[in-house]
């Protein structure tokens, strides 16, 4: 299948997710990435979940995260220019949602991008290589690319990987590890 057909599909499949469902995937999840060899890092860039597109709850990663002392980032977005600014979250950051309903902060203290370690990385699909579909805007294409290249990308899915996205460009950075409930995909290039 290629990209268009891989959203429609993973759009349909997540909304037939329950409430129940996506909280105990989203538990799954977060107990999975404890496995990762990726403790010992520092800076963690998290996205914050869109509840109305069913997206995995990370507030359970967050605790973890939190729990780990671990300096955690999350973005927001400019939709004209299709960058991401990351800021240093801390309990004074004021989140709001914007009009495509993604949790951003308000403003804070922004981290440049080459001090982030780890990046999780939202996705609708991907596939046996590390190739993976987001929602299109090309967001995490431009973020990823300006990462150091020894930044670690991992996706975060529900379901398991597909065989081959038809028509991955050679340019689209590959992620190092997919986590699902049931599975950790490791992407060796």
């Amino acid at each position: 299948m290629n990209k268009s057909e891989l959203r429609k599909k993973y759009k349909l499949l997540r909304n037939e997710l329950t409430e129940e469902l996506i909280d105990t995937y989203s538990i799954d999840i977060a107990n999975q990435l404890l496995k990762l060899p990726i403790w010992e890092k520092s800076f963690f860039h998290l996205f914050l979940s869109i509840q109305e597109k069913k997206e995995i709850d990370t507030s359970f990663i967050l605790n973890i995260l939190q729990g780990k002392d671990k300096e955690i980032l999350i973005s927001k977005s400019d939709f004209n220019s299709r960058l991401m600014k990351n800021y240093l979250l801390t309990e004074n950051t004021l989140i709001k949602k914007n009009k495509y309903n993604i949790p951003e902060p308000v403003d804070g203290i922004e981290v440049p991008v080459d001090k982030i370690e780890v990046v999780f990385i939202p996705l609708l699909a991907y596939d046996k290589k590390g190739n993976r579909v987001g929602y299109g805007k090309g967001f995490y294409d431009t973020f990823l690319a300006s990462c150091n290249t020894n930044t670690l990308k991992i996706g975060l899915s529900f379901f398991e990987a597909e065989e081959q996205i038809e028509g991955a460009r050679a340019n689209d950075i590959p992620l190092d590890y997919c986590i699902t409930p049931k599975n950790i995909y490791h992407f060796t290039i």
